[in-house]
């Protein structure tokens, strides 16, 4: 089980890990269903969208437990 940090790529969180998808749409940082392209990282696309580096740091944070049990 590898850990996600603020650099992992998005399409590898996606791949690597189905039900970021959900945390991701619900937390605003990526439309994935309409079509928005899903390269880069999860801190590029979570500063795109105005996150501040503690809310990432959180994101972060909240991948790695879910991870744990999903």
């Amino acid at each position: 089980m590898k850990t996600i940090t603020k650099d992992y790529l998005i399409e590898d969180l996606v791949n690597d890990y189905p039900f970021s998808v959900k945390y991701l749409m619900q937390n605003g940082i990526r439309c994935l269903v309409c079509g928005e392209p899903i390269w880069g990282t999860l801190e590029q696309s979570a500063l795109e969208k105005g996150f501040s580096s503690e809310q990432i740091e959180n994101f972060v944070k909240e991948l790695n437990q879910l991870q744990e049990i999903n």
